[in-house]
């Protein structure tokens, strides 16, 4: 046994990120197409909560590339977590688009119903947009939480970490990670896409006998 104190650590949560601006013109195509129908619907922003949410769209063809680009990595996602992903496949839940116009946040959630792996896509990212919060999932260490050194810096002491959106960026997350955005202090709404996974176990078929010969 070392007899110098030593420092263990158990049960992360992580938050997977890229830059992938290559699909930013068709997956913004789509986007601005999907908000126009909502414009139709509800020409009037909601004072409240001044966002809006298009319908589900990875099954429009023209985004085809990005749908399998997603599901491809939130499947590396749970492998690089270490889960036994060997014969599972990752099958989309909702993916949408959000527009968030100035004042508007989302509240600190998360995403059930199935899903494993939520993500954004960020189209646009205008000065003085939201940030996007992850927030400790242990309510237990959130409650009795000790004040921080330095906020600013992330430590383990850390409640909440923040990340600040830029165009091309996909991030990926476990569905169960509390996640939010602050309040968008821009005049110039930030448009990103919201997209949820769920996890479908594919049927083991053995490989057929041999054939006996006689």
């Amino acid at each position: 046994m070392n007899s110098e104190l030593q420092h263990i650590f158990h049960f992360p949560s992580s938050v997977s990120v890229l830059k992938k601006p290559k699909f930013l013109d068709i997956v913004s195509e789509v986007a601005n197409e999907k908000l126009e129908e909502d414009k139709k619907l509800r020409p009037e922003l909601n004072d409240i909560y001044p966002v809006r949410m298009t319908g589900n769209f990875f099954d429009d063809s023209r985004v085809n590339e990005f749908v399998d680009f997603v599901g491809k990595s939130a499947w590396e996602t749970l492998t690089f977590q270490g889960y036994a992903t060997d014969g599972m496949g990752m099958m989309f839940t909702e993916l949408w688009v959000q527009e968030h116009h100035k004042h508007s946040l989302m509240e600190q959630h998360i995403h059930g119903a199935g899903s494993q792996i939520i993500g954004f896509y960020f189209l646009n990212a205008p000065e003085n947009c939201s940030k996007v919060l992850f927030h400790d999932p242990r309510a237990g260490k959130v409650q009795t939480s000790l004040p921080e050194k330095n906020p600013a810096q992330v430590s383990f002491g850390s409640n909440i970490i923040h990340f600040d959106p830029e165009p091309g960026l996909l991030m990926f997350a476990n569905s169960w990670l509390p996640h939010s955005f602050s309040r968008h202090a821009s005049d110039e709404p930030l448009l990103f896409v919201h997209f949820n996974l769920g996890v479908q176990f594919q049927p083991f078929h053995p490989p057929p006998a041999a054939a006996e010969v006689i």
